[in-house]
């Protein structure tokens, strides 16, 4: 992991106070060097000023042409078996990289997944990925989609093959990976990097935490992260830093007869049937429709099913109290204060950030 650099990251637990006012919109990041290499250049990873820090892993360096590399493959149809889908059909940037309003992806086939795309924000502080945490780092993440038979259905072996003979990619590799043949490794490496340098923490609500003047909250806003962050809303306890997720996994109560397994499925846990992973709730407003089977259409149904729709099941997560009651029960203004807050999480600069965009885009 890369070294502290002896900043005092902001509390999550806010004072509210009077709104502020008179100051400027200021650049809520700074940029952390990640990498020392006389080879391709050291990537400059744009961290936001009240975060903490990132887990960049030590034989895993961030490099420029390592981040463009990536770039470029995320948004190439050329890892795809009939050259039409990309990852970034199922991961697009203004729905802050996930689905079209798709209950679950659909891959190159037609075949519908059981999955709801998961957003691509603020891995560079992620552990464990995918919904079932199957993936104990992103490089192995981004190997999974490639040769899944519903995804983009095209073997390594063949993937490697036209990355080699495209016209392109063989000098960008050497860019990157210098005197390195291309291997899958190295491309998950390289869409790993560009995953890690996707990041969002310049929202309305980063602002406030900050107490930056020019970030104004509405009395259904304050009273709503009031909400989130007590026991009368609960929210707090899985979504609870500024990062908007534990990065862990928790039954949340969807189901009294749980069918679609999660964690205990691919780890042969029957006592985690039912759990999957925290998401961010950062630009939730935009990554409709909701959990892990894109059950929930809006934030309305999400905020009712923590009020009414809580099952109780023998892997339920001790976290949720008020499972036996059906859940928190709050009144009809506490749930829209609730929906007003989570909106000021969107982040209008992160999904308009050209760094981000397809390379061959106009």
């Amino acid at each position: 992991m890369i070294g502290k650099r002896g900043r005092n990251c902001l509390s999550f637990v806010l004072v509210v106070g009077g709104i502020l006012m008179g100051c400027a919109k200021s650049d809520p990041f700074i940029e952390v060097p990640i990498s020392e290499s006389s080879g391709p250049q050291p990537y400059f990873l744009k961290v936001p000023d009240h975060f903490p820090e990132p887990l960049i892993p030590d034989d895993k360096p961030m490099t420029v042409q390592g981040v463009e590399l990536g770039r470029k493959l995320f948004y190439d149809p050329i890892l795809s078996g009939d050259f039409t889908q990309s990852c970034a059909s199922c991961h697009n940037q203004k729905f802050a990289f996930t689905d079209n309003e798709l209950r679950v992806s659909v891959g190159i086939d037609g075949i519908e997944g059981d999955r709801n795309s998961m957003a691509i924000i603020n891995l560079a502080w992620g552990a464990r990925f995918l919904w079932d945490g199957r993936s104990a780092t992103l490089e192995e993440q981004a190997l999974e989609p490639v040769p899944n038979p519903i995804e983009m259905h095209l073997e390594w072996t063949e993937a490697v093959e036209r990355l080699k003979n495209d016209a392109d990619y063989p000098d960008l590799f050497d860019g990157a990976f210098p005197g390195q043949s291309i291997t899958r490794t190295l491309a998950a490496n390289a869409m790993a990097q560009f995953m890690r340098s996707i990041v969002s923490g310049n929202s309305r609500y980063d602002a406030y935490v900050k107490r930056e003047g020019w970030a104004r909250f509405t009395p259904d806003e304050i009273l709503g992260e009031q909400i989130f962050n007590s026991e009368v809303g609960d929210c707090f306890h899985c979504h609870g830093s500024i990062l908007l997720t534990d990065n862990e996994f928790h039954n949340n109560g969807l189901d009294s007869n749980v069918t679609n397994t999660g964690v205990g499925e691919f780890f042969s846990t029957p006592s985690q049937y039912g759990w999957f992973k925290t998401p961010t709730l950062r630009n939730v407003e935009l990554t409709a429709p909701y959990m892990h089977d894109g059950r929930f259409k809006t934030l309305e149904e999400v905020v009712e099913h923590y009020s009414t729709g809580v099952k109780w099941s023998d892997t339920i997560d001790p976290l949720m109290k008020q499972a036996t009651q059906g859940g928190l029960q709050l009144e009809e203004d506490q749930k829209r204060q609730l929906v007003a807050f989570l909106k000021t999480l969107t982040d209008e600069d992160f999904i308009n950030n050209p760094a981000y965009s397809d390379p061959n885009s106009k």
